[in-house]
């Protein structure tokens, strides 16, 4: 199989940018051709199981373990998934959505909800990441198309300007309060399904949520933080924070730019 083209820029139009900066999240159709889905997923996939260290029935885990098998920094230990992370087609999205001449990759992680695997309670994600400012976008990247059934990503529209509960970690407490507030200040809620080449981007502060895989298929889905070039470290101020500080960061100075090893720019205008 010829290798796939993931590199050609897509074409975004100003209504999709104000879109995403105002409501904090935004689908695109068609980002990724189901050839070059399946030529990277076959590489993938083997490399999540063979990477994950989670082999609890899911009866027997946390709320947060029942969600997902969950592996980072696969580019690491993969040719094949470095060369899918450094897409020039997703990175410049990237950028193009957060207004940025240039974006560096905070790391990769791989979301693989099983069969039968139970909710992602609502969080937001820059609640681990000890970053200076909110320019930073998660690329959310089904590995197939995702049903209602299979447990889609599902969005709080606006509710990147929303404050209240930014420093609970995902939990049945996030689930419970975090989905409480929302829904007394009325912000609406995107949970629709994922067509097969459709991704989304979302804020690091916007809140979302995973409803159960009650299919008999892995819910496969890739992910890719990106962060403004200029992005610098603040100081850790929760152990999420300084375990990511550790796991990320460990060669870069506080207040310094994130320009450490595990943290290149993979994108940048000429």
């Amino acid at each position: 199989m010829a290798k796939p083209d993931i590199d050609t820029p897509y074409p975004l139009t100003p209504a999709q940018i104000a879109q995403f900066r105002r409501e904090g999240f935004i689908k695109l159709k068609h980002v990724l051709s189901p050839e070059a889905i399946e030529y990277y997923a076959k590489v993938i996939t083997p490399e999540v199981f063979r990477l994950n260290t989670m082999h609890l029935p899911i009866e027997q885990r946390t709320t947060y373990n029942k969600a997902f098998l969950q592996v980072g920094n696969i580019w690491t230990k993969n040719e094949t998934v470095k060369e899918f992370c450094w897409s020039q087609r997703l990175a410049r999205l990237a950028a193009e959505l957060l207004g940025v001449r240039g974006v560096r990759m905070y790391h990769d992680q791989a979301l693989y909800k099983e069969a039968g695997g139970g909710i992602t309670p609502w969080h937001a994600d820059q609640y681990y990441w000890p970053l200076s400012s909110a320019q930073s976008v998660t690329a959310w990247i089904p590995l197939q198309a995702v049903t209602q059934e299979m447990g889609p990503l599902a969005f709080s529209i606006g509710s990147h300007q929303f404050e209240a509960g930014r420093e609970l970690a995902i939990s049945d407490e996030s689930e419970a309060l975090i989905g409480r507030s929302l829904k007394d200040r009325n912000y609406p809620l995107n949970d629709t399904p994922f067509d097969l080449g459709e991704v989304s981007f979302h804020y690091g502060w916007t809140f979302h949520r995973a409803g159960p895989n009650t299919t008999k298929t892995p819910r496969a889905v890739m992910t890719i933080i990106y962060m403004d070039e200029d992005m610098r470290l603040i100081e850790p101020n929760t152990k999420a924070r300084e375990g990511d500080r550790a796991y990320i960061a460990p060669d870069v100075e506080v207040g310094a730019v994130l320009n450490g090893k595990m943290t290149p720019v993979i994108y940048h205008a000429t």
